[in-house]
């Protein structure tokens, strides 16, 4: 811009000669310059003006538009906003194979103070006292009458009830927030698969609800995970038959005077857990704490069915058997010298009660329990072969059951697997299992010989394994487990209507601190399968320190104890299980006589 002086030479030197006075030049141009400057800033705010009205235009034209659309919709409950409503609440439900709720949602509140905004500190806390037993009203007063502090928690979670019995005290501080809880409406059924759940990040006005053991922790993202849709989790446990099963095995464990029990109920074709129980248990509503001291075993947060690795004892029998026959270096006939002495590495090798059962065949080592005869044939298999073996069944690795106690569950192999060791295992003890892994082993010799590997998810259909036992050598196998119930060791096993075969198992008790065994603590199983000459199921019902007290003295064999309850599952589960009886004339005919 050119800059226009206030005193050009040009007009002062021809006013001078005039006798003209130059000042009035100079003010004359500062009087033009101040109304050029004066114009170009009018012209600027005129401009801001006309922007500023044009944006004052806009926003009362958008918010009458938004007013009128609010006029023509429907009137709804206003919702209050926070920062918490970010938290993803929702999680999807558990269901059983046949759809009935295991878990759900529920939607409660949680109560909590606004200490500024309270009329009445004292009464509030005494009144809160009187609704909460567990709340110490001299410390809620003290928390309440804390000015400084703007929000204090109560109560995470509140019923409907204890809500309405807050709302009626009439503080203004007292306020709720919506939030939704995990809820198992069938309490403690099935409650070591449930395992439990808790709260994770929370607000106000939403908690998120995260699992913490058993099936809600292992598939806690999935059951988060919004691209579900709310789709529930399907079991393949069935809600009906898993509270037979716990009401039989409970019922057992007080009769026996056990300290503990487990079952465990699979399809030997899909390897479907269809009931899994461990007692004692709890309710997942109101999860207990894990223990600080003392044995994990003995509190009702061990799943014994799955964490609890034992020595199952004689059951372990027919593995031996199996594999001989498998290898071809027997047949059920084959004649084996059980006579004493028979001693492996210095050690001898005894009998239960020193019984002597001379030379038997194969069969009759399953049927009478011979331990001096499956350690024969275990040293005929040989410490690799047998490992080898044992290896594909899955008793060197934990189940992989889908919930988070399942990796607790490996079990327990020799440092130094030798001939000892070889014939000790092939008759239950020096390594230890879990019922579960005894379950997976039991259904690979009831479906034919395939490998299973247990679930907890339903199944569409079968899943088989690669196969490890001939369908001949099962079937062999098969027909030594029914004679152990019908002619054996397991005689209390058999069920009207259904066959049933299976293998008792008693070991004794392990020190909790080392050094041996008890003489007077076992524990104690039944393996079991039906109907025995065509499979669906396996059942294993596992003891610990039962006593049976009806006779002269203590009994703790698993004939006199396992069995009994084993075969108390069976007939009740079986017609459950959709398994027709199938009665002999002749023992129909003897029953109506007997009735």
């Amino acid at each position: 811009m050119t800059r226009t002086p206030l005193r050009p030479l040009a007009r002062i030197l021809p006013a001078r000669e005039k006798g003209e006075n130059p000042d009035a030049i100079e003010r004359e141009n500062l009087r033009i310059r101040h109304e050029q400057m004066r114009d170009r800033s009018r012209l600027r705010a005129e401009s801001r003006l006309a922007v500023l009205g044009l944006m004052f235009f806009c926003a009362f034209v958008v918010i009458g538009a938004r007013m009128g659309l609010l006029s023509a919709t429907e009137p709804t409950e206003p919702r209050a906003y926070a920062s918490g409503a970010s938290i993803i609440a929702s999680r999807a439900d558990i269901v059983d194979r046949q759809g009935r709720i295991l878990a759900t949602n529920m939607e409660t509140h949680s109560l909590y103070a606004h200490p500024r905004q309270m009329v009445d500190p004292e009464r509030a806390a005494q009144e809160l006292a009187r609704i909460f037993p567990d709340l110490d009203g001299a410390v809620l007063a003290r928390r309440f009458s804390d000015k400084k502090s703007k929000f204090r928690w109560v109560k995470k979670k509140i019923s409907p009830e204890q809500m309405q019995a807050v709302h009626d005290i009439g503080e203004p501080g007292l306020l709720f927030g919506p939030r939704e809880m995990r809820l198992y409406p069938n309490g403690a059924l099935a409650s070591h698969v449930m395992g439990g759940a808790s709260f994770g990040r929370e607000g106000v006005h939403a908690a998120e609800v995260i699992g913490t053991a058993g099936i809600e922790k292992f598939y806690d993202a999935q059951l988060r995970d919004p691209a579900r849709g709310g789709a529930p989790l399907e079991l393949s446990l069935d809600l009906g038959i898993q509270a037979a099963v716990e009401r039989v095995l409970y019922s057992g464990m007080k009769l026996m005077n056990a300290k503990g029990a487990a079952a465990v109920l699979m399809d030997v074709h899909t390897g479907e857990v269809i009931s899994i129980a461990s007692l004692p248990d709890f309710d997942p509503n109101d999860r207990p704490n894990p223990p600080t001291s003392g044995s994990p075993s003995d509190s009702p947060l061990f799943n014994r069915a799955v964490q609890g690795v034992y020595e199952l004892g004689s059951t372990f029998k027919i593995f031996a058997a199996a594999q001989a026959m498998e290898l071809g270096l027997v047949t059920p006939q084959t004649m084996i010298d059980t006579r004493p002495p028979f001693k492996v590495g210095g050690f001898r090798i005894g009998e239960f009660e020193g019984h002597n059962y001379g030379e038997i065949p194969v069969e009759q080592i399953i049927i009478k329990s011979s331990n001096r005869g499956t350690g024969k044939l275990a040293l005929a298999i040989g410490p690799e072969r047998q490992q080898s073996f044992l290896e594909s069944l899955g008793f060197f690795k934990a189940t992989g059951l889908e919930i988070v106690e399942a990796a607790g569950g490996k079990p327990l192999l020799p440092q130094r697997w030798g001939e000892l060791s070889t014939v000790t295992i092939s008759y239950g003890h020096g390594l230890s299992s879990s019922p579960l892994h005894l379950a997976a082993g039991y259904s690979t010799i009831a479906n034919g010989g395939h490998v299973v590997t247990p679930t907890l998810l339903k199944q569409q259909g079968p899943r088989l394994g690669n196969r490890v036992l001939s369908e001949r050598v099962a079937q062999d196998a098969r027909i030594m487990l029914r004679k152990v119930v019908s002619e054996g060791t397991a005689s209390f096993g058999d069920v009207p209507g259904y066959d049933v075969g299976g293998k008792t198992g008693t070991a004794d008790k392990p020190r909790e601190n080392g050094g041996g065994y008890y003489k007077d603590k076992t524990i104690t199983t039944f393996a079991s399968m039906f109907p025995a000459e065509a499979p669906e199921y396996v059942l294993i019902v596992t003891l610990d320190e039962p006593v049976e007290t009806s006779g002269d003295k203590p009994r703790r064999t698993a004939g006199w104890t396992a069995v009994p309850i084993g075969a108390e599952i069976i007939g009740r589960v079986a017609p459950l299980l959709g398994l027709r009886p199938d009665y002999d004339t002749g023992e129909m005919q003897a029953t109506l006589v007997r009735n």
